[in-house]
């Protein structure tokens, strides 16, 4: 048997604490297989870089030991050290193991999907959260009519509290009349297969209601593309690009809405290889996929991608401290703008021409669901356009910024 430490797991989030009384490093599972979140006091992190599955316990006391400046780490100390990241599944172990397939289990068994950013990111009681969605984010269901010929809005999936305007700005366009149709969510997989689209047939429970999913369109993409889809993705049940789109729709247009949520795996291939992220057959299979979906149901379905552009700053590993608006984000705001303005001339190439060099140096994480909104519309609204409502940017920590918008699409030229 090895006496190898077993590695720390790639799919974690590490960030620096922020608290300046605690200095470290944070250590967070997005996965959710476990809820601990692990503080990595400064003095431990050289014992990070060494879990990489080919060091013992006596490699990591020789190296903290000498981090310390010849300050002597006792051996139990590294004992305790690296069984606490056992216990908590932080490990490539056979506890994290455990933890990952009892969770797996119980999302593929359980009846709905749970609201899980709920009494975080938003209200999780019914009649508060109507109150924030009125009157914080100014989400009101409008008495207009939707404008002609609208396919679709862009909005964020940063945290609601950051996104006020972006948010507002794109679901104030939507109205209760829009109730009958299926709402088909396009959102970032941060976590999920490259080149995978994740499905699920479970309603998302929120404390507003249930939005049903459309079953039958849901197995047709199955059917026409299975080697591009993962049934019961387990994505699903922590992933906050969808259910805060859920939430927002459910008080704009109505709370028993129908959805056919799709979570869009990164196209790291086209990012890669330079070539477009069609080029690999399984994502060209799931767009013509739902080019057949447009062409069969016509204005029965609604558009939603739940899209954030830039990650920029220390927290996204750039190496340098950066502010909403100032210095380098305003460089990165006119970036971000030439992305846009290709979106909305409906420029599927120009778009990917855009974000491929330097393997995205912006780090878009909406770049596949806008990239499959896209090539779909190229196939069956070949007159695309769309308009820019809002665009910000927000310090998502005091280092890093996320940049974000509200955008709305027409089939065919827009309207005054």
């Amino acid at each position: 048997m090895s006496d190898n430490v077993p590695p720390l797991r790639r799919a974690l989030d590490i960030m620096p604490s922020p608290l300046a009384e605690s200095p470290g490093l944070i250590l967070r599972d997005p996965f959710r297989y476990t809820q601990a979140v692990l503080l990595i006091p400064s003095g431990w992190i050289p014992a990070l870089a060494l879990l990489n599955g080919s060091s013992t316990e006596l490699e990591l006391q020789e190296t903290l030991t000498r981090a310390s400046g010849g300050q002597f780490v006792r051996r139990e100390d590294v004992q305790q050290f690296v069984q606490i990241l056992r216990n908590h599944g932080f490990l490539e172990s056979e506890e994290f193991h455990r933890l990952r397939d009892a969770r797996q289990e119980e999302f593929r068994h359980a009846p709905d999907r749970e609201p899980t950013h709920a009494g975080s990111a938003y209200s999780a009681d019914a009649d508060e959260l109507t109150r924030q969605l009125r009157e914080e984010f100014r989400i009101v269901p409008a008495s207009h009519v939707v404008p002609p010929r609208l396919l679709g809005v862009a909005a964020p999936h940063v945290s609601p509290s950051g996104g006020v305007e972006s948010y507002s700005a794109a679901y104030r366009r939507l109205a209760p009349e829009l109730g009958k149709r299926t709402f088909v969510i396009l959102g970032t997989s941060h976590y999920g297969a490259p080149e995978k689209f994740g499905l699920t047939r479970k309603a998302y429970r929120t404390p507003l209601g249930n939005a049903e999913v459309d079953i039958e369109l849901m197995e047709r993409l199955v059917a026409k593309a299975p080697e591009a889809v993962i049934r019961e993705d387990y994505c699903h049940s922590v992933e906050h690009s969808i259910e805060f789109q859920v939430v927002f729709l459910q008080q704009a247009v109505h709370q028993s809405i129908r959805i056919l949520p799709i979570l869009c795996g990164p196209l790291w291939e086209s990012l890669r290889t330079g070539q477009p992220p069609d080029s690999n057959p399984q994502v060209a299979r799931f767009i013509d996929a739902l080019a057949e979906l447009v062409v069969a149901q016509g204005e029965k379905l609604f558009w939603v991608l739940g899209v954030d552009m830039a990650h920029i700053g220390a927290r996204y590993g750039d190496g340098l401290a950066v502010q909403a608006h100032e210095g380098r984000m305003r460089e990165v705001a006119t970036l971000d703008n030439d992305r846009l303005q290709r979106v909305c001339a409906g420029d599927t190439s120009g778009f990917v021409g855009l974000v491929q060099p330097n393997q995205d140096e912006l780090k878009w994480c909406g770049y596949s669901p806008f990239y499959i909104f896209l090539r779909t519309m190229e196939y069956v609204r070949p007159k695309l356009q769309g308009r820019v409502l809002r665009y910000d940017q927000w310090n998502i920590d005091a280092q890093s910024v996320v940049s974000f918008g509200a955008l709305e699409f027409f089939d065919g030229a827009l309207p005054a």
